[in-house]
């Protein structure tokens, strides 16, 4: 059975999106890296979905549901730099701002839905979200207030969902095929 995670896109992330005129469009490739700007995917497979967030003043979105295609960099990536300065992915370019340059970024193709904005998670299931991790220990999202997220923290990284919340927010992007 597969898995699904949340990712957290930010702010920088989401108004480079915007601003490229990447809304509405499915985007073919994430990254995932070394470093806490950029979470690494840890147990992630092909088949598995990732569903990135947006928190905005205390309402978190479901921006897009991403199922994972291959882990692997591919011909579509483009050539590998063979110096610093080159691009990591030119493959890519119209979807560099998810990640492309980040510290160790691995290219983790997918099938999306499309890059929206206007997916809210309503507060009541926002405070009834449960993640899990590898030894099936369980927890829900700190800082919920009045059904709105206070801080972030506790969705900045790369988190497993319980089945349960999972097809929550696979209702959220009208996926029914989650």
């Amino acid at each position: 059975m597969p898995d699904a995670f949340t990712v957290l896109w930010t702010h920088d992330v989401c108004r480079a999106l915007r601003r490229a005129g990447r809304t509405d469009r499915r985007p073919p490739v994430a990254f995932s890296g070394v470093h806490t700007s950029l979470p690494t995917w840890s147990g992630a497979r092909a088949g598995d979905d990732v569903y990135a967030v947006h928190v905005d003043r205390g309402v978190v979105h479901v921006v897009s549901r991403m199922r994972i295609t291959d882990l692997e960099r591919g011909a579509c990536c483009g050539t590998a730099p063979t110096n610093w300065d080159q691009p990591a992915f030119p493959g890519h370019g119209d979807w560099s701002m998810l990640g492309a340059g980040g510290c160790g970024a691995q290219a983790v193709h997918v099938e999306a839905t499309p890059v929206r904005f206007d997916q809210p998670i309503p507060g009541d299931l926002l405070a009834q979200l449960t993640w899990r991790n590898r030894r099936g220990r369980t927890r829900q999202l700190k800082h919920v207030t009045d059904g709105r997220l206070e801080h972030s923290i506790s969705l900045q990284g790369f988190y497993r969902l319980t089945p349960e919340s999972a097809d929550e927010l696979a209702g959220i992007t009208g996926d029914t095929t989650a």
